[in-house]
């Protein structure tokens, strides 16, 4: 099980602003301001379960609300129960220390892109609307050339809840070492395969903890989805092993969740046409700590492959050793 008991610390000099500090297993970082100064922070890896946390959708923030929500149950215990808005900026800092301003910049225009569809959209077929106003919008991600983002419907509340109400319960059991109970944020959307859509969708993993693929529909034939094992990012083009090849047939109505991790690939929709809602489910905390990680046998395939093989060959050394040793000691 991959996750980090206890806490993270290291001191750091407060002025002016905000101080970030790292260490070897996690990330500590020291958000200061003149009105309540804290020179000595702590980030906890696991997170504070019987904690409730604040509310933060009254805020004008730059990040999910509910970011900062999942967040606060790793805050230290000096700065836990301050004020929401002290809260919100210490967190904030901890964020934007991973956020360009590019970024920033990019994320008020897509908030503006979003306001521009929802108060526009005027006809049910979303591909229709987009051929008759010739409006260009954004594809779900690189590799689908047909679909559309969910939240740029106004749909971000009804997914967050899916999410932390459903999904999240599930993962934390079946997928606790990569974060499932920690997921925080999402990026949902439908993808449509078949004739004048995609065809298939090439080997790839998802930018996501968890994911999970709703088949909505049609009438098809083909488009099964195959799995070849979970990697970490080192080792996402490594070799498939026998016991990793699995097949999935979609059925209408019914979904898989899987690791976001676990390689995959959709098959050519031979016929008909298929649509499929996907949510990518993510863990800030996780992916924080993760960067800190240099090996992943807990869930990574091709780690605890060669963490055996190097077990493998220590033990055979022993063995080879102490035959020598007792052939030694009878001569």
């Amino acid at each position: 099980m991959y996750h980090q008991n206890g806490s993270l610390e290291r001191r750091a000099q407060a002025s002016n602003g905000d101080i970030a500090a790292t260490n070897n297993n996690g990330v500590a970082v020291a958000a200061i301001s003149n009105s309540n100064p804290i020179t000595t922070t702590r980030l906890l890896g696991s997170p504070r379960t019987d904690h409730m946390p604040d509310n933060y959708e009254d805020l004008p923030l730059d990040f999910n609300p509910l970011v900062f929500t999942s967040l606060e149950r790793h805050l230290p215990s000096n700065v836990i129960n301050l004020s929401k808005d002290v809260k919100a900026h210490y967190m904030s800092n901890i964020l934007l220390r991973y956020l360009p301003h590019s970024e920033r910049v990019r994320m008020q225009k897509q908030k503006e892109y979003r306001q521009k569809i929802i108060l526009n959209y005027p006809v049910d077929h979303f591909e229709r609307w987009v051929h008759e106003t010739k409006f260009r919008i954004m594809r779900p991600n690189t590799m689908n050339q047909y679909g559309a983002v969910l939240d740029d419907f106004g749909l971000e509340n009804m997914l967050d809840k899916l999410m932390n109400d459903f999904i999240r319960p599930i993962a934390g059991v079946f997928f606790s070492e990569i974060g499932g109970s920690t997921l925080d944020s999402h990026h949902g959307f439908v993808v449509e395969y078949g004739t004048n859509r995609d065809v298939d969708l090439g080997f790839h993993v998802d930018d996501a903890e968890v994911s999970l693929n709703i088949c909505l529909g049609t009438q098809f034939s083909g488009g099964e989805l195959f799995f070849r094992g979970v990697r970490c990012d080192e080792h996402v083009h490594t070799e498939t092993q026998s016991g990793e090849i699995f097949d999935y047939s979609h059925v209408p109505g019914h979904a898989v969740l899987h690791s976001g991790r676990h390689r995959h690939g959709a098959r050519p929709t031979i016929s008909g046409n298929r649509i499929n809602l996907i949510l990518w489910c993510r863990s800030s905390a996780f992916r924080e700590i993760k960067k800190y990680q240099r090996e992943f046998p807990n869930w990574c395939g091709e780690c605890r492959r060669k963490k055996k093989e190097r077990e493998r060959v220590s033990i055979a050394a022993t063995k080879e050793e102490l035959l020598k040793r007792e052939l030694k000691s009878a001569s």
